[in-house]
């Protein structure tokens, strides 16, 4: 929709999920007319985003409440494997300290 000759709408974000049965539809859309719908509006930014959901499709309300526990308790960021086990911005000149110390 244009107001005056100003079209109102700047950028359409289309939010979808690669495994999910309610994105179904939007994935469709995708492969087979995003691209032309693209190439019609061009006064607008079309972008794709995928946003994977927990899907608690079927869950009885006590997996539900779990479900929703575990996301309170996530930090939100993603899991990153350490090289060690000890992880300090200055390393110790004489080693890392272990309790295997065999004294003479």
């Amino acid at each position: 929709m244009s107001q005056r000759g100003v079209w109102q709408l700047n950028k359409l974000i289309l939010s979808y999920c690669d495994w999910g049965g309610s994105s179904r539809g939007i994935r469709t859309f995708m492969g087979s007319h995003l691209t032309a719908f693209r190439e019609i509006n061009t006064q607008f930014e079309v972008l794709t985003e995928l946003n994977r959901v927990v899907s608690v499709k079927n869950l009885s309300p006590e997996e539900i409440l779990l479900c929703a526990t575990r996301l309170k308790n996530s930090l939100g960021r993603k899991v990153v494997k350490l090289s060690t086990r000890h992880v300090t911005k200055h390393p110790s000149v004489q080693g890392t300290w272990t309790t295997d110390l065999k004294l003479l």
